[in-house]
């Protein structure tokens, strides 16, 4: 029996890793397709990271985050514990802002609502965060660190919106999308 529960822990660890993991994966394959083709043309400030960052900090915070989720759902109950339900949807919240912030900013090609997003998301997480703390303290303390990537994100975000004004954004656009036509004269279609 005891090894029964062993494996039941280590299928729901990594159950847990796993599925932030699966929304960063779509994510990190929207956004290459994105990196040269618009984001290369945006202007950056001076404390932008070099875009191999992005990854491993993304894989660990999600990870991290992840584990965090099964010490809550451990601790508090499952899925229908007391203790758990308030934090768990906490963070299926800030998942889905998570989640949302690529397709918002890279998809949409919209600094200003990559920026919206990663407002609500901060919250989200700072409160997701604290509950969890109430229930696992390892579980909170976990989410210290992405709440620090997620200022230092969130102060990106800004910063280019700043530089990028959405009159600029649209010509970049522009640019990027025309495209000699085989006369040499106007839109490709």
């Amino acid at each position: 029996a005891a090894e029964m529960s062993e494996n039941g822990n280590i299928l729901g660890i990594a159950g847990a890793i796993i599925l932030p993991n699966l929304g960063g994966i779509y994510n990190g394959r929207l956004t290459r397709r994105h990196l040269k083709d618009w984001y290369a043309h945006l202007k950056f400030p001076s404390f932008k990271p070099p875009n191999w960052v992005f990854a491993p900090v993304w894989t660990s915070l999600y990870a991290g985050m992840g584990y965090g989720s099964y010490l809550v759902w451990r601790d508090g109950g499952g899925f229908s514990g007391e203790a758990a339900r308030l934090p768990l949807l906490a963070y299926g919240t800030q998942l889905a802002l998570n989640w949302a912030w690529s397709p918002i900013f890279f998809g949409q090609r919209n600094i200003k609502g990559g920026l919206i997003d990663i407002v609500a998301l901060t919250a989200t997480a700072g409160a997701c965060g604290v509950l969890f703390y109430q229930v696992n303290k390892v579980a909170g303390l976990i989410f210290v660190p992405y709440m620090a990537w997620l200022g230092f994100a969130t102060a990106l975000n800004y910063s280019m919106w700043k530089l990028n004004p959405e009159k600029e954004q649209a010509t970049v656009e522009e640019l990027v999308e025309e495209k000699p036509s085989s006369s040499g004269h106007g839109k490709a279609n």
